[in-house]
């Protein structure tokens, strides 16, 4: 089932309802998914050099939500990640703010998400630092999830880091030993701290009841590359899978998600 056949159907409905609360990304989003691979998206000559056959093909959207679009893009950041990993140990770090912060993030998201990588990212490059951790600057690549597998607005962010790093006083690569990156307590007490003055400097309210304890995650996953080839299922694509979309009926869309839990 596509997902441009049921944004054709309930488009306008879809306006009427939440005119209010949509963002202008969401109707960019809805929009270039309705014109993918239509005339209404651009089109292409082509003509065969061996024959006289000529003919005008749409054009794709490009879009990165679009389940019709993206998967060169996709294989291509593999190429790139693949190219840049080094032969050591690599880890998972996976940074999530407390569900308190959701609605807040969703009304600031273009500060909200800058905050969550700027504080994310000065983290773990301070554990890199220290002395007592590594004493070395280290590299990362992150990525920004904003759902959680039943689809509900979670933001979170993943980091695929490497066990070393370079000490440039030395001018010698470092390698981290012993089978995890940083202490998770560690880390998720110094997130929350910056996350907090971050909050305070944007004059952004923080919400009442948040719990003192964080939860930052850190896993050992290998040469990296299956964390990566993880991450890149996320990057050029929608929230929603059209395989997982199930029946569309009397007004009724049907769709499956994973249930974490079990």
């Amino acid at each position: 089932m596509q997902l441009s056949t049921i944004i054709d159907e309930y488009y306008d409905v879809f306006l009427s309802l939440h005119a209010d609360t949509v963002l202008p990304g969401q109707i960019k989003a809805l929009n270039a998914m309705r014109a993918c691979r239509t005339s209404d998206a651009g089109e292409l000559f082509v003509s065969c050099p061996k024959c006289s056959h000529t003919q005008w093909r749409p054009l794709s959207c490009g879009h990165r939500s679009c389940p019709q679009c993206q998967n060169h893009e996709t294989s291509n950041w593999i190429d790139r990640q693949q190219n840049k990993i080094l032969p050591v140990h690599y880890f998972m770090v996976t940074f999530t703010i407390p569900c308190e912060f959701r609605h807040m993030i969703y009304q600031n998201q273009r500060t909200g998400y800058a905050l969550l990588f700027e504080c994310v990212a000065s983290t773990l490059r301070d554990f890199g630092l220290n002395p007592k951790f590594l004493g070395a600057e280290i590299g990362m690549t992150m990525v920004l999830h904003t759902h959680n597998r039943r689809l509900d607005f979670h933001p979170h962010i993943h980091v695929v880091v490497p066990g070393g790093g370079v000490d440039k006083a030395r001018r010698q690569w470092r390698k981290k030993k012993g089978k995890y990156l940083f202490n998770q307590k560690a880390l998720a007490k110094v997130f929350r701290a910056r996350f907090l003055d971050g909050l305070n400097k944007e004059r952004m309210p923080i919400p009442r009841g948040v719990q003192p304890r964080w939860v930052v995650d850190c896993t050992k996953v290998g040469t990296g590359i299956t964390a990566l080839k993880y991450l890149s299922r996320y990057l050029y694509r929608g929230v929603i899978s059209e395989k997982n979309i199930v029946s569309n009926r009397n007004g009724h869309v049907t769709f499956n998600y994973i249930e974490s839990k079990t």
